[in-house]
């Protein structure tokens, strides 16, 4: 375990929010610069800034940036404002990053977002718009486990204490009745935390007997001999849920809207990209993985076609999902209520939008204060 995910599991004890850090996907916690550029800044700068700094994960769920940064979408709308990036294994450190002004708006899953803001008492940061819905499944070794009924006695891996996947996997087991120290995962079923990038060797080597994962992590496991028996999609209305959100410091939302707003426009546009020219968006997303400073590794086609088809990319961050997922933390005992009025802020959001002839979106409630 690193000291960044030490020193947030002390303050989960000092301030009683979590019992546990919640992570984004649960890659790790160290951040990494993402030194590559596609194109490089051209014109007047952008709120008169000489750079903006944008972080993200190296994986499938944050495709809008990785595919707009590979197609030069965010440096082309930011004019002369240069694009520095960081990439995250883990939502904790993105969110240190963010409070330290490391970087300054970040795309990132639902827990860690809810997180972060409880407890600043809602100082910290905004949700400014969605960005992924889906890409999250129950993959099991078939030879172990037969299938939903079957889970009693059996090892399930999520990525870390307390994140997204923990709790929707503390929730499902919960509604099923059985039984599971939600801090030491001990239970009818084990739930055992495991980095995703550890995830596809523990299945192979039989330590685990299946895992409730992200993509690309839960293709991984298929392209190895899991057999998919849930996708998380079906256990939410219409099949959505928020897997990743966009997120800026409230300090620089308040300095530099003009900055923020290009941002958005990128992502929205990078997004309408992506769902007209699908099979060139997956192509440009694995070109950038393959990069040295992201994955370092493209992903094969087995892995890779599944893993795209299983996310939607979306600009509704799909608000009510929020919520329902803060509940779920609270009653898997790993937060206590937050107060998530005003956690949202999606007024540059609904102007590119409209801007663009498309619908607005809602904040169900929770929006600025």
């Amino acid at each position: 375990m690193s000291a960044v995910r030490h020193r947030l599991l002390a303050a989960a004890v000092s301030v009683p929010v979590l019992i546990g850090a919640l992570g984004a996907c649960g890659y790790g916690s160290e951040a990494k610069k993402d030194t590559s550029a596609q194109v490089a800044p051209k014109g007047p700068k952008t709120d008169g800034l000489d750079q903006i700094k944008l972080g993200f994960f190296g994986n499938t769920t944050h495709a809008t940036p990785l595919i707009g940064l590979q197609n030069g979408q965010f440096q082309k709308e930011l004019g002369g404002t240069e694009v520095k990036t960081s990439l995250f294994n883990a939502g904790p450190a993105e969110i240190e990053a963010l409070n330290s002004g490391a970087i300054d708006i970040g795309w990132i899953g639902p827990s860690p977002a809810i997180n972060g803001y409880a407890k600043s008492h809602g100082k910290s940061l905004k949700i400014i718009s969605g960005s992924a819905s889906g890409g999250v499944s129950l993959v099991v070794n078939p030879k172990k486990v037969k299938g939903l009924g079957d889970l009693k006695g059996k090892t399930i891996a999520t990525p870390q204490l307390g994140n997204t996947q923990d709790v929707a996997l503390l929730n499902f087991l919960s509604d099923k009745g059985y039984k599971v120290d939600a801090t030491t995962g001990k239970g009818d079923v084990t739930v055992q935390r495991t980095d995703n990038k550890v995830t596809p060797t523990a299945f192979e080597q039989g330590s685990i007997d299946g895992a409730w994962v992200p993509e690309p992590t839960a293709s991984k496991l298929v392209a190895a001999g899991g057999k998919t028996i849930l996708d998380e999609k079906k256990l939410w209305k219409d099949g959505k849920f928020v897997i990743t959100n966009v997120i800026v410091s409230q300090k620089f939302l308040k300095e530099h809207p003009k900055a923020v707003e290009a941002v958005l426009r990128a992502s929205v546009n990078t997004n309408s990209w992506i769902r007209s020219h699908p099979d060139e968006a997956k192509k440009a997303l694995n070109a950038k993985l393959a990069e040295p400073d992201v994955a370092g590794k493209a992903l094969p086609a087995n892995v890779l076609d599944p893993a795209f088809k299983n996310i939607d990319i979306t600009d509704d961050p799909l608000a009510a999902t929020l919520q329902e997922e803060a509940d779920h933390a609270v009653k898997a005992g790993l937060l206590k209520k937050p107060d998530l009025k005003g956690i949202y802020d999606l007024t540059l959001l609904n102007k590119v939008l409209k801007s663009e002839g498309k619908q607005p979106v809602d904040d169900a409630g929770l929006g600025t204060k």
